[in-house]
């Protein structure tokens, strides 16, 4: 007969005879599993992990892949030279006479239209000085246009606000820039007194050829007929159409004007550079081998 001490013992020497299912047996048996587990977290942790994004987080700012421009890849020289035809304007201005025996031509009317000739801007202007002659053969304007005019300075800001960033067309158009009391820059600036130059094989034309003059030969349309004088908005636009004749070809001689001025920065910048360069400078300005750097150069006597 077996004693209650033997039962005991037995039970735990032997799990399976204590009653114990099979479930608490397999649950010791994972050790080895659990301790792979362990050797994953651990390498994991000396892995460098990324930071958590959220809404305080941000990303590690990395490299820029953006494209560097060099050399004639520069966006500043390149958006001078190329434009969309949102970015053309012609204007025209009428002038009055001011001043002795009205010599001093003063703005009076001005008009601007878009590339496509909608009009943009088209206002009678009060010169500064009073008028002593309207000369109206040529300008249009009478007094009773000065009735409704604006003063110049109102017109002058809001014309070179229409007129800032934009490549500017015009017949003579220095004359306009001249009354308007501004400066244009050089390579926005379309002035088709050069348009029979650019049609024409030869030279330049000994003498500058009127805008009725191009309309009537090159557009097959009369400008400035009758006695009342010009229409501002009518020159601005035929301006805009000769700029169109010969537009592609205009724009070509642009763009090589602004790759040779582009070569041209680059190579002064390169003399500059080895201009500071030691080696070229003379030997009587440098330090004398013999005084350490320190004496004064030697005579080629000595």
């Amino acid at each position: 007969m077996v004693s209650r001490e033997a039962t005991v013992s037995a039970q735990c020497l032997c799990p399976a005879a204590a009653g114990l299912g099979v479930k608490d047996v397999l649950r010791k048996k994972p050790k080895r599993r659990s301790r792979q587990h362990q050797r994953v977290l651990a390498q994991r942790k000396v892995l460098p992990q990324p930071p958590p994004l959220g809404p305080s987080a941000s990303p590690r700012p990395g490299p820029s892949r953006e494209p560097r421009c060099r050399g004639r890849l520069r966006p500043r020289a390149s958006a001078g030279c190329v434009a969309s035809p949102s970015k053309y304007v012609a204007i025209d201005c009428e002038m009055v006479g001011t001043g002795p025996q009205g010599r001093v031509s003063e703005l009076a009317r001005c008009s601007v239209v878009s590339y496509h000739g909608d009009v943009l801007y088209d206002k009678y202007v009060l010169p500064e000085q009073p008028i002593t002659d309207f000369r109206s053969r040529w300008s249009g304007i009478t007094p009773q246009h000065m009735a409704k005019a604006i003063p110049f300075q109102v017109a002058q800001k809001e014309i070179l606000k229409l007129l800032k960033g934009k490549v500017v067309v015009g017949h003579a158009v220095h004359n306009d820039f001249q009354v308007l009391k501004y400066t244009h820059p050089r390579s926005h600036i379309r002035d088709t007194t050069c348009v029979p130059r650019l049609l024409s094989s030869g030279g330049p034309p000994k003498a500058r050829v009127s805008l009725k003059d191009l309309a009537l030969h090159l557009l097959h349309k009369k400008i400035q007929v009758g006695h009342h004088g010009h229409s501002s908005v009518e020159d601005a636009a035929t301006a805009m159409e000769l700029y169109q004749l010969v537009e592609h070809r205009w724009e070509e001689k642009m763009r090589r004007f602004c790759t040779q001025q582009e070569d041209q920065e680059d190579d002064s910048s390169s003399d500059m550079q080895q201009f500071m360069d030691d080696r070229y400078w003379p030997d009587d300005l440098g330090p004398s081998p013999a005084a350490g750097g320190g004496g004064t150069p030697s005579s080629p006597g000595d």
